[in-house]
């Protein structure tokens, strides 16, 4: 069976949410919804869908999220039973339709090809519920390195929302804001290897001025997380990827570390450790990166 889980804070877009859940096709899912200590209680509204589809609730009673996301993420996905598949699904994002249905319909050539990792197709939204984006496809199976390597050159995008992640395989790592955890996420669950498309299926992912993405008053946090995300993965993971993919991890790294230039810290830690593996390249590399953005700020 399959889980999907709600980690819930904002009330403003959850009933579109619940109605979308209300509305599946084939109702074989059990909802947990794990509320992080909110000023706006959502019991009114899981009240009028509590014979629409099977949900359990629980409000918590410490903000979690507010610190760190990736632990109200974890304390919510505890909340499951016995299911083999599991769904993050954000308390703003619309799952179409047939998203369930599709998944079931699939799940006998996921299983044959061990699949740990599916997705959707999906659709940017407003605020107001407007499209602002074409469809978003992908290949039917793709490498989850295939697809770094294809979202980091601005080739596609990507959110949790849209991912289907086998329990058992399903492994999360914490960085600031969560943000690039649903990056890893597919990485490692899939344990660098496939990932499974269902196209005809879609969800939509709501881009407004309350989500993290759109935020731009955090850009410190985002980068401290960026060189956090590609550092482990250039000196953990490095060897997965193939060498073109290599060199993107490289530049995506050197990238954060040149655009905070002033944390010494950062520079001397990347430094030295290229220098350790003999990366003399990679070195040089990030040394010109530093010096054409300390041009660029002349």
């Amino acid at each position: 069976m399959l889980a999907i889980v709600i980690p819930y804070y904002k009330v403003n877009f959850f009933e579109a949410t619940l109605q979308s859940l209300a509305s599946q096709t084939n109702k074989q899912f059990h909802v947990y919804i794990g509320n992080d200590a909110s000023d706006t209680d959502p019991s009114n509204l899981l009240e009028a869908y509590k014979n629409s589809f099977l949900f359990t609730y629980k409000k918590f009673d410490n903000n979690l999220g507010g610190q760190n996301l990736v632990k109200q993420w974890e304390r919510c996905i505890a909340m499951t039973a016995s299911e083999d598949w599991i769904m993050i699904l954000g308390d703003d994002d619309i799952l179409g339709p047939n998203c369930v249905e599709g998944f079931y319909n699939n799940l006998e050539i996921i299983k044959k090809h061990n699949v740990n990792v599916v997705r959707f197709a999906t659709i940017v939204i407003d605020g107001k519920g407007f499209k602002i984006s074409k469809k978003h496809e992908h290949p039917k199976f793709e490498k989850s390195t295939a697809f770094f390597e294809r979202k980091h050159q601005g080739g596609t995008r990507s959110s949790l929302s849209e991912y289907i992640f086998k329990k058992t395989n399903f492994k999360i790592k914490s960085f600031p804001l969560a943000w690039h955890t649903d990056d890893l996420a597919v990485l490692e669950c899939s344990n660098y290897g496939l990932v499974y498309t269902i196209n005809t299926s879609c969800v939509k992912f709501r881009h407004s001025s309350e989500n993290i993405t759109s935020n731009t008053d955090n850009l410190k946090q985002k980068n401290e997380s960026s060189f956090q995300y590609y550092f482990y993965l250039y000196s953990d993971k490095i060897n997965f990827f193939t060498k073109k993919q290599q060199r993107i991890v490289v530049y995506k790294l050197n990238k954060t570390v040149a655009t905070n230039k002033k944390n010494v810290f950062r520079i001397l830690q990347v430094s030295f450790y290229y220098l350790k593996h003999l990366k003399f390249k990679n070195l040089i590399s990030l040394k010109i990166m530093i010096v054409k953005s300390l041009f660029r700020k002349l």
